[in-house]
């Protein structure tokens, strides 16, 4: 399964190798999924730190860089992804990273994942959103998209809005989370970028595990 996006950029492209390697545990987030998860955060009710999001995009481990260079690269890269989000914000434009099918067709599970994954760390902030008269259908086409545990999704749609929904997934999904962004756009107290730190041995690491660089992944 390919990326929808021919040429993702250097920074996406080393963010995807990084995560894919043996570096990380089999539940840290593939590309599309972060993306997802990064797009939730930056335009959520509330700015969260990244010590808190960090060890969800390594999957609950910390992750193996080879050399300093290594993790202050791979940091750099996802703080990039990150800030190129809230710039696009911004301006009201999105750029997700999708999946692509083998006939093409667009695939946005795995971001719509993502995206929940943030939303479940502030529920009760984001449950405003869903309480929402005129906006909590929002959501709807994201749920859509997500499945249980036991694979089963998380809203049943009818059969014919459903088909709608997968085959306009690629205009449908953006346009919903932009008007998702202007819902807390008066709320939301505007995070700010940040950049991944150059770190010497007796810094903290950069993976986010509160810990000096030379006791962590240094090792």
């Amino acid at each position: 399964m390919a990326m929808l996006a021919d040429d993702l950029g250097q920074n996406l492209e080393l963010l995807d190798t990084f995560l894919m390697s043996d570096q990380l545990p089999d539940e840290a987030l593939m590309l599309s999924e972060l993306d997802g998860f990064l797009t939730g955060l930056a335009l959520g009710p509330e700015p969260i730190m990244p010590s808190e999001w960090l060890p969800i995009v390594w999957g609950g481990d910390e992750p193996v860089f080879n050399d300093l260079t290594e993790a202050q690269t791979v940091m750099q890269a996802l703080m990039s992804r990150y800030n190129e989000i809230l710039r696009r914000l911004e301006v009201e434009e999105l750029d997700p990273v999708f999946l692509q099918g083998p006939d093409g067709e667009t695939i946005a599970g795995d971001w719509a994942e993502g995206f929940l994954l943030a939303v479940h760390l502030r529920e009760e902030a984001w449950g405003k959103l869903a309480a929402s008269d005129t906006d909590g259908h929002l959501m709807l086409p994201i749920l859509a998209l997500c499945c249980t545990d036991d694979g089963e999704p998380l809203v049943e749609l009818p059969k014919a809005i459903e088909e709608e929904l997968f085959a306009n997934i690629g205009e449908i999904l953006p346009t919903c989370v932009l008007k998702i962004a202007a819902f807390w756009k008066g709320d939301r107290v505007q995070p700010q970028r940040r950049s991944a730190a150059k770190a010497g041995r007796n810094d903290l690491c950069p993976c986010g595990s509160g810990r000096k660089f030379k006791k962590c992944c240094a090792n």
